[in-house]
């Protein structure tokens, strides 16, 4: 029986999910008010966005533009970060 030995992962092979894959941002493309539009945030976020849209019966995009007509001067990502902490600590806006 020949035994395979267990390879190191290469430079541009995923590394293992750990605790903190949570803080690690990734990019979305959305088109709000017909505006195409990248989005970067933590994949918490993104999370904590998509779980609220399900809920809420409407898409990640449609939530985002609600979001977006509200944020006033706010930067988009700041406005999305504060929307899905109030929500996750029960201050929703409604």
């Amino acid at each position: 029986m020949t035994r395979r030995r267990a390879r190191a992962p290469s430079a541009t092979e995923p590394e293992p999910a750990d605790d903190q894959s949570a803080s690690v941002v990734a990019k979305h493309s959305l088109v709000i008010a017909g505006h195409s539009t990248s989005v970067s945030l933590e994949r918490v976020f993104w999370e904590a966005l998509k779980s609220a849209a399900a809920e809420e019966g409407c898409s990640l995009a449609g939530l985002v533009a609600r979001i977006d007509a509200g944020r006033g001067r706010a930067n988009l990502s700041s406005a999305l970060r504060v929307y899905a902490m109030e929500r996750a600590l029960g201050r929703s806006r409604g």
